[in-house]
């Protein structure tokens, strides 16, 4: 079976095709025309406490990752990681497993076991590759103006007003 064949056909397809969309959405993303940054853009409804299902939607999704070990990360990287894995074996049981298979009928039932099987296997191998990468994509949170306020300043302008002036902070040794 040629490459083309073995990619081509389940159930080496699906993650076939959930690669080429990963590999232009990176192209995409590397040229400038997607960026999803750090934040989704979400049009949340909040009515009276009620959040809307696409919001625990997301919530849940993200404990889904971090319980999966896949957390700590963006979520287009995991994605392609997990993604990768998945077709890295389901393309390797699909050409080496699956001829040994006898029948058509089982074959079909092999495949879809493969596909899952794959991208259960998968998930570990992603979540240890991406380990040492979490570090890459700390947050440092920078002090806010509610955190400076009540604590001692020196005013380095001359004028002072609600929209002009600047003052510094001493912060254990580091001026703010």
């Amino acid at each position: 079976m040629s490459i083309w064949q073995l990619l081509s056909s389940f159930p080496s397809a699906i993650p076939t095709v959930l690669l080429a969309v990963l590999l232009i959405y990176w192209s995409l993303s590397i040229i400038g025309i997607v960026d999803m940054g750090d934040t989704l853009e979400l049009d949340l409804d909040v009515d009276a406490g009620h959040v809307s299902h696409e919001a625990t939607d997301l919530h849940s999704l993200a404990g889904y990752l971090v319980a999966l070990g896949l957390g700590g990360v963006p979520l287009s990287v995991a994605a392609s990681v997990l993604v990768f894995f998945t077709w890295l074996l389901t393309a390797l049981l699909h050409q080496y497993a699956l001829p040994l298979v006898p029948t058509e009928t089982l074959r079909t039932v092999a495949s879809v076991a493969v596909l899952l099987l794959s991208a259960a296997v998968a998930i570990p191998i992603a979540a240890r590759v991406l380990l040492p990468m979490r570090g890459l994509f700390v947050k440092h949170a920078a002090r806010t103006n509610q955190s400076l306020v009540g604590l001692d300043c020196k005013i380095v302008t001359q004028k002072v007003d609600k929209s002009f002036g600047r003052a510094e902070v001493n912060n254990h040794g580091v001026s703010i």
